[in-house]
């Protein structure tokens, strides 16, 4: 997805703020790519651009882009055409190691994603929608609607980013992206259910016609369901 809005991109590739700007480096760039922003094929934002977004210097970047060249997740071109590509995902962690490592987090995660996603529905239906949006809205519907299981996750994270964007809030943008990350290894980890994700696009064709609409009472809700479906879905999985 290498057309990404300006406040999608800002929202993944966030200045880093620690002391530790190699390896947060190399997580900023891991998340984009994980999330399915940048799916393989798509060429990351140029060397300029990410040093100014991230807030690092050039050599940081470039040892935090070797590094996951040399894992095997992007690929430098040089020459007119040239840039650097992402060419594969990192695998889902099992779900065991997912659960351990998210432990008691996981309510407020949920919790989180709840909060800033229906927010961000309501907001997007209050908001005066630039055609670009509205377009783009209806296109990122069409493709989770028409894409297989291998490509969902990252077809459902570029809607719900759009839903954020469509807000008109940078930082509504990055809590919604913060909160994808918290979740994203726990739902690649889980089996896709062809039934639940009939059901899962039927909800999102309400939120997004409710919000064309501009009925934001009628986003919320929408978003509000379907947020909680996912969340029951988890906890089931969990279960078992």
């Amino acid at each position: 997805m290498t057309d990404s809005s300006p406040a999608i991109t800002d929202a993944v590739f966030r200045a880093v703020r620690t002391g530790n700007a190699f390896e947060e480096t190399v997580e900023r760039l891991l998340e984009g790519i994980k999330l399915g922003i940048y799916a393989p094929g798509d060429r990351l934002p140029a060397e300029r651009e990410l040093t100014s977004r991230l807030g690092v210097s050039r050599i940081t970047l470039r040892d935090a882009l070797r590094e996951l060249g040399s894992a095997g997740y992007v690929e430098t071109k040089r020459g007119r055409f040239g840039g650097t590509f992402v060419i594969r995902q990192p695998e889902a962690p099992p779900l065991a190691t997912v659960v351990r490592d998210m432990g008691r987090f996981l309510d407020d995660a949920l919790t989180f994603r709840r909060v800033v996603e229906t927010g961000a529905a309501e907001m997007a239906a209050r908001a005066t929608l630039s055609q670009r949006q509205r377009e783009e809205l209806a296109d990122c519907l069409a493709s989770v609607r028409a894409v297989g299981s291998p490509s969902y996750r990252a077809a459902d994270t570029r809607l719900h980013l759009a839903i954020a964007d469509a807000a008109g809030s940078p930082l509504l943008t990055a809590s919604v992206v913060e909160a994808r990350v918290r979740l994203v290894d726990l739902l690649n980890a889980i089996p896709m259910l062809e039934r639940n994700l009939d059901h899962a696009n039927i909800q999102h064709a309400r939120v997004v016609h409710a919000i064309l609409a501009g009925d934001s009472d009628r986003a919320r809700r929408a978003m509000e369901e379907h947020v909680a479906g996912t969340a029951a879905l988890l906890r089931a999985f969990l279960k078992q």
